[in-house]
């Protein structure tokens, strides 16, 4: 798939910036959990990745904040900066495991927290749900991710697929783009709002309407061909949300 796109950055000055961006709008759109939570991304040409310091708020969080460290924890810049630890387990788990992962995003929102307790996750409720079809895997609780050990059990739960379900704790998106990550755990967060919304109106004994399986099938195949796309998920809104951060908030370039 071509990747050679403006929301593709080429090196590290770029790719601080999208970031960036990521936890800002993360914040924006209520998906944040105060001081916790990370998005990641890989430094292009090596294997150190940036992270957000530990003890800032998203909406704090700039270029020049992101802390650089390698597969190992180790901190490849000079900052006293901190690392939540939690975030380099999960993080460098998919960075090391997968190498078409440049950025990975967890959130704890209560929608994505509340599907993570349901033993099939989403349901094919919405046109917003189908894209995760065949396309979610999931990773039953261990506790706080502390354990370096656990990292081998994430990289295998994940497999090839974009989505993460950590059951009674969160989402994790994979993104080869930053904007692709970001789109994947926007949508998510609204079909998950849509399934509780429809769960918690429905009248006692009533169903919920589903699609035919072909439909939904195709839907599926529509949203991951793209109609003959060949662009990256998130590239087109990538900009449109960067013009928004821009007129509200431009200090995320910092």
């Amino acid at each position: 798939m071509k990747t050679n796109c403006a929301a593709c950055p080429q090196t590290e000055a770029e790719l601080r910036v999208h970031l960036a961006a990521c936890y800002r709008l993360v914040a924006h759109f209520g998906m944040d959990d105060l001081i916790y939570n990370h998005i990641s991304a890989r430094v292009p040409g090596s294997e150190h990745f940036l992270i957000n310091p530990y003890g800032l708020l998203f909406p704090e969080v700039t270029a020049s904040s992101l802390v650089k460290i390698d597969l190992d924890g180790n901190k490849v810049d000079d900052t006293d900066a901190e690392v939540n630890q939690a975030g380099f387990v999960i993080h460098s788990a998919i960075h090391a495991g997968r190498p078409d992962a440049l950025c990975v995003l967890h959130t704890h929102s209560e929608a994505g927290c509340a599907i993570a307790a349901m033993p099939n996750g989403l349901a094919p409720l919405s046109q917003f749900a189908m894209r995760y079809l065949g396309h979610t895997a999931f990773h039953d609780y261990e506790g706080v991710a502390l354990d370096t050990g656990e990292r081998e059990r994430l990289v295998r739960d994940l497999g090839p697929h974009h989505t993460l379900v950590l059951r009674n704790h969160g989402i994790l998106t994979v993104g080869r783009t930053v904007p692709e990550a970001f789109i994947l755990m926007h949508y998510f967060e609204k079909a998950a709002r849509v399934q509780l919304l429809a769960q918690s109106a429905l009248a006692p004994g009533a169903s919920l309407v589903l699609p035919h399986p072909e439909v939904s099938a195709l839907a599926e195949r529509q949203f991951t061909e793209f109609a003959g796309d060949i662009l990256p998920p998130g590239t087109r809104e990538w900009p449109a949300l960067l013009r928004m951060l821009e007129r509200t908030q431009p200090d995320y370039k910092l």
